[in-house]
């Protein structure tokens, strides 16, 4: 049996204010991963048990990937190194090799005058240094340009 047109809209309905509640819930998982559920439910008015299996249905369907800490790294020194990526070899290969560079916070595969863009972190100049170096070693890479990290705003 089909449902409705009522029927249909209803499930519909349903699932927009379901994903609704799921991104309200991320928000609040990025401001604080460590709130209880029994914050987050009152916060979003669910029970602690539907948080829960909220959260374990966003990892299990991938949109949760790892809980993390956000350091206080004003003391660090930081770069942006864009990479141009040789034609002939797979940019997603040279970002799997970068990526495995210590040093190395992030990377992003870009559209436009570079293929990627790396967020490179040491405890002073010297180490941010030698992770471009490595950088620069990668296979694949023909060419970079870095830009020091002077302040981070957040």
């Amino acid at each position: 049996m089909r449902p409705s047109a009522g029927q249909a809209g209803q499930v519909k309905r349903k699932q927009v204010d379901s994903e609704r509640i799921d991104e309200l819930l991320l928000g609040l998982l990025r401001e604080d991963a460590r709130a209880p559920n029994t914050k987050i439910a009152t916060k979003l008015g669910l029970s602690e048990s539907a948080v829960r299996r909220r959260i374990d249905n966003l990892k299990t369907g991938g949109r949760i990937r790892r809980f993390t800490v956000d350091v206080d790294d004003r003391d660090q020194s930081s770069a942006i190194t864009w990479v141009s990526v040789d034609p002939a070899t797979p940019t997603r290969q040279v970002s799997e090799k970068i990526k495995a560079i210590k040093g190395v916070e992030s990377v992003y595969e870009t559209a436009g005058q570079f293929d990627i863009a790396v967020i490179v972190k040491g405890a002073n100049i010297g180490e941010v240094n030698a992770t471009i170096e490595g950088i620069r070693r990668a296979g694949g890479v023909t060419g970079t340009n870095t830009t020091m990290v002077l302040r981070t705003i957040r």
